[in-house]
C-alpha cells in the first residue's frame, strides 16, 4: 500500500467493509454522529476511567470530557483553516471552570497535536479510540441520501486501521508515527471486549430516542373516562418531558461545536488582547449554558424515569467547594457580584454523588444568583448539623421598595421540570426538580422565606 494514497477517505472506506448502505440524511446523520460521541464518553470510556491511552480524529478534535482530554495523547487530522490547532498541549481545549479549578498549567495537561488535512480526505468525521479496555472507531460515511454511522472495535478491523494511519503518518511526519508507535507500546497489552458493540448500540438508540416524540398507532379497548384522562395527562407530561431532553440536546450541540472553534482561536498568538477578551468570555456563556442545558437535560430524564436508589460515595463537600468557589467567583463577578465562602474546618465527608453533585451546586450558585443585580453579594456556608452537613446559600439583598416589588413575583411553574422568572425572562430549574435532583444526591432541600435555600447532606459513618 503506497503512503501518499491513504488518505482519511480510504480509511472510513475500510471500516464501512461489509456494511450495507446507509438511508439517512446529512442532520439526520449530525444528530447520529453526536449521540454516538455522547455514548462513547458518558457511557464507555468515562465508566473505564481510562490513566493512558490515545486518540485520533478529524476534521475537528471529537472528544469534549475534560477528564479524558487531560489523559490521552492525540493527533487531530485539521483544514488549514484551523491552523492555529498546533500546540501539543490542549490546555484551552478545557472549560474555563475546569482549569480554573484545577489550578493546573498547560503544559501540564495531555493533549492532541495538530496534522494537516489534504483535499482528498474529505470532511467526514473520524474517531479511533486506543485504551487498554476499549478500542473502537467511529466514522461518518457515504453518498448524500445514503449516509451511515459506522462502529467497529474488532481486532482485524482496529489493526488495519493503525496500519494504514501509522503509513500516513510516516509519510507525512516521521516523528509523528515515532510518536504514535510509542504510545501504543506504552498501552502494553490490550484487552479487546468482544461485548463493546452490545454496549454501544443500544445505549446510543437510547439517547436518538429521546430526542424526538414518537408516535404509535394501535387499537386499544374502551377505557373509562377516569382512566382515560389519566392516561392522556400521564402521555402529555411524557411528551412534554420528552420535547425538552430534544431540545436541550440541540441547544447544547452548537454551542459544543462554537466553543471548539473558540478554542482553536485561542491558540493564535496574533490575536488582539481584545479579541481575546471577547473570545474567552463568548467561551465562558458557551460553558455556562451547557452545563445549564446539562442540568435540566438530566432533570427531565429524572423525573420521566426515577432511577433506582443510587449508590452513594464518600464525598469530602468542603474540599469540592474550596476547589470550585474561585471558577463560581469568576463567573459572578462578570455580573458584578461577589461570593463569599465560609466552611467550618475538618468537617467529616458526606455521602453523595461527587459527578452529578458538581454541576448540581453549579446549579443552585445560578439559580441563587440569577436576577440578582449588581453590587451585591452571595454567601455561602458549611456548618455542621447533628447527623448532617447544613450547606447555606443567602444573597444579601439591600432591603429597598423596589426590591419589595421584586419579592411579591412569584416563578411560574412550566411543567415538573422549568420555572419561568418574570423578572427577569430567564428559565431554571422548578423548586421540585431540584429537590428530586438533590434527593438523588443524598441532598435534602428546604426553601427559605429570604432569598436563599438550604441543603443538608447526610454524614458518612466509617463503616459507609
Amino acid at each position: 500500500m503506497v503512503s501518499d494514497s491513504i488518505s482519511l477517505t480510504t480509511i472510513q472506506k475500510r471500516l464501512a467493509e461489509g456494511a450495507p448502505p446507509g438511508r439517512v440524511d446529512e442532520p439526520t446523520i449530525r444528530r447520529m454522529w453526536w449521540a454516538a460521541l455522547e455514548t462513547l464518553q458518558d457511557d464507555i470510556l468515562l465508566p473505564s476511567d481510562p490513566a493512558q491511552g490515545l486518540w485520533l480524529a478529524a476534521p475537528l478534535p471529537a472528544l469534549y470530557e475534560s477528564r479524558l482530554l487531560s489523559r490521552l495523547n492525540g493527533w487531530v487530522w485539521a483544514p488549514d483553516e484551523l491552523e492555529s490547532l498546533q500546540s501539543p498541549q490542549c490546555g484551552l481545549l478545557l472549560p474555563s471552570r475546569v482549569r480554573s479549578v484545577r489550578k493546573r498549567n498547560y503544559s501540564e495537561i495531555g493533549g492532541y497535536q495538530r496534522l494537516p488535512l489534504r483535499q482528498e480526505d474529505g470532511r467526514d468525521p473520524l474517531l479511533l479510540i486506543i485504551t487498554p479496555d476499549v478500542q473502537l472507531a467511529l466514522a461518518l460515511q457515504g453518498k448524500p441520501g445514503q449516509r451511515h454511522l459506522l462502529m467497529r472495535s474488532d481486532p482485524e478491523t482496529l489493526s488495519d486501521l493503525l496500519k494504514m494511519l501509522d503509513l500516513r503518518l510516516d509519510s507525512e511526519d516521521p516523528e509523528h508515527a515515532l510518536q504514535l508507535r510509542q504510545a501504543l507500546a506504552n498501552l502494553g497489552p490490550l484487552q479487546s471486549n468482544p461485548e463493546l458493540g452490545k454496549l454501544f448500540w443500544p445505549r446510543l438508540a437510547e439517547r436518538l430516542a429521546g430526542l424526538a416524540p414518537s408516535l404509535t398507532l394501535q387499537s386499544l379497548p374502551e377505557e373509562s373516562p377516569d382512566a382515560k384522562s389519566s392516561k392522556e395527562t400521564n402521555q402529555g407530561s411524557n411528551a412534554e418531558l420528552t420535547l425538552l431532553e430534544a431540545l436541550t440536546h440541540e441547544v447544547r450541540t452548537p454551542l459544543a461545536t462554537i466553543r471548539t472553534l473558540i478554542h482553536t482561536l485561542l491558540r493564535r498568538r496574533d490575536l488582539p488582547d481584545v479579541v481575546v477578551s471577547r473570545l474567552e468570555q463568548i467561551n465562558a456563556e458557551c460553558t455556562e449554558q451547557i452545563d445549564r442545558f446539562g442540568l435540566i437535560f438530566y432533570a427531565a430524564e429524572l423525573q420521566r424515569q426515577p432511577p433506582d436508589a443510587s449508590l452513594l460515595a464518600h464525598t469530602d463537600l468542603g474540599a469540592m467547594l474550596t476547589m470550585l468557589c474561585p471558577a463560581w467567583s469568576h463567573q459572578l463577578e462578570r455580573r458584578g457580584i461577589k461570593l463569599q465562602l465560609d466552611i467550618t474546618p475538618d468537617l467529616p465527608e458526606v455521602l453523595s454523588d461527587p459527578g452529578r453533585l458538581e454541576p448540581m451546586l453549579g446549579g443552585l450558585i445560578d439559580r441563587t444568583s440569577r436576577g440578582l443585580p449588581a453590587g451585591n453579594n452571595l454567601s455561602m456556608t458549611l456548618r455542621p448539623a447533628g447527623s448532617r452537613l447544613k450547606l447555606q446559600i443567602l444573597s444579601q439583598i439591600p432591603n429597598t421598595e423596589e426590591q419589595k416589588a421584586t419579592d411579591k413575583n412569584q416563578n411560574a411553574d412550566l411543567g415538573p421540570v422549568l420555572s419561568w422568572d418574570p423578572n427577569t425572562g430567564s428559565l431554571q430549574l422548578s423548586q421540585a426538580a431540584t429537590q428530586r435532583m438533590l434527593a438523588s444526591l443524598g441532598g435534602l432541600l428546604t426553601k427559605r422565606r429570604d432569598k436563599g435555600l438550604t441543603v443538608f447532606f447526610p454524614i458518612a459513618e466509617e463503616n459507609n
